[in-house]
Formats: structure tokens, sequence, C-alpha cells
């Protein structure tokens, strides 16, 4: 019987030491999570230096946006939101990224990634793969539901549909 992983991780807001790995594991998670619903072609034209990049630019141009999930010197998942993107908001936050590696699925990191990304007290909303019903189903656990917008993905022809979380009622 295969052990379970360690649920040794530690999350932390993205430093210049985590960005190639970060890197890495947002390749590795599209690939395991998104095959046969984006292109292949898409799927395998990542690049790790790029994509590295790319992600350095958002550490520096929002810190504390992202978090990252770390086992050892490697990146597991992370979680990246920010202020909505949309140009007619439902909320003023939003969910631009939440990716834990396969291994780790069922653990609650992916719990533990969004609780750090976004305060569970404030309205939220989220883009995600219409034709991706266990994220959808995920969301849906965390107080999400379908609002009813669609929208072609940036670089595939994935269609998205936007879920949203109001503000937990307190008191």
């Amino acid at each position: 019987m295969a052990e379970a992983p360690s649920r040794a991780w530690r999350i932390t807001p993205l430093a210049a030491e985590h960005v190639h790995s970060l890197a890495e594991c947002h390749i590795a998670c599209w690939r395991e999570a998104y095959r046969g619903l984006v292109p292949a072609h898409v799927l395998d034209a990542f690049d790790v230096d790029r994509r590295a990049e790319a992600w350095d630019r958002v550490r520096t141009a929002h810190p504390d946006s992202t978090h990252v999930a770390v086992v050892g010197d490697s990146v597991i998942g992370f979680a990246s939101s920010g202020l909505s993107r949309d140009r007619a908001p439902v909320a003023p936050i939003e969910l631009n990224a939440l990716y834990v590696r396969a291994g780790w699925y069922g653990t609650g990191l992916a719990d533990q990634l969004l609780a750090a990304a976004v305060d569970p007290d404030r309205p939220c909303s989220l883009w995600v793969f219409e034709d991706n019903p266990r994220a959808q189903a995920f969301y849906r656990k965390h107080g999400f539901a379908l609002e009813g917008a669609r929208k072609v993905e940036d670089f595939t022809v994935a269609m998205q549909v936007r879920m949203i979380r109001p503000a937990r009622a307190t008191g």
C-alpha cells in the first residue's frame, strides 16, 4: 500500500528563492489537472524559465498576493489572489490561482492555501474551467456558487465560469 504524503509542508508568502520551483509546480499542476481539457500543444509549450520570470514579476509588483506550500526546497502548491480583474466586479477580491500537485490531493493542503490567499470573511470571485467538476466541487465546499458569467480562457479554447463567495455572516 502506498504511503500518503507527509503533511510536513509550510505555507509562506512567495519569496525570490521559491520562484523557480513555483514555475515548475505551476506547469506540473496544469499538466496533471488539465490533460484532455486543454490542448496538448498548449500544455507542452510551457517553459519553466519564462514562467519563473512571470512569477517573479508578480512577486515584485504584488508582494504577499501569492502563498506557496513548500516541502524542503520544493513548491508543492500555491494560491494567488488580488483585486478583481473583472470589468464589472461581483466581489472586490479575486482568487487568481489555486493549484496543488496531484500527489497532495485530499491532504487538506488546498484548504489551507485557500485560507491563506483569501480571508473567508471577505467576498471573493474566481474563474474556473466549466468542464472541471472536481474544481467546482472543491470551491462549492468552500461556499462558492456559480454566478452565471462565462468567458473563454485567455490562451486556450476552454470555457470558464465565474463562481462567487459572499462575505461570511458573523455574529
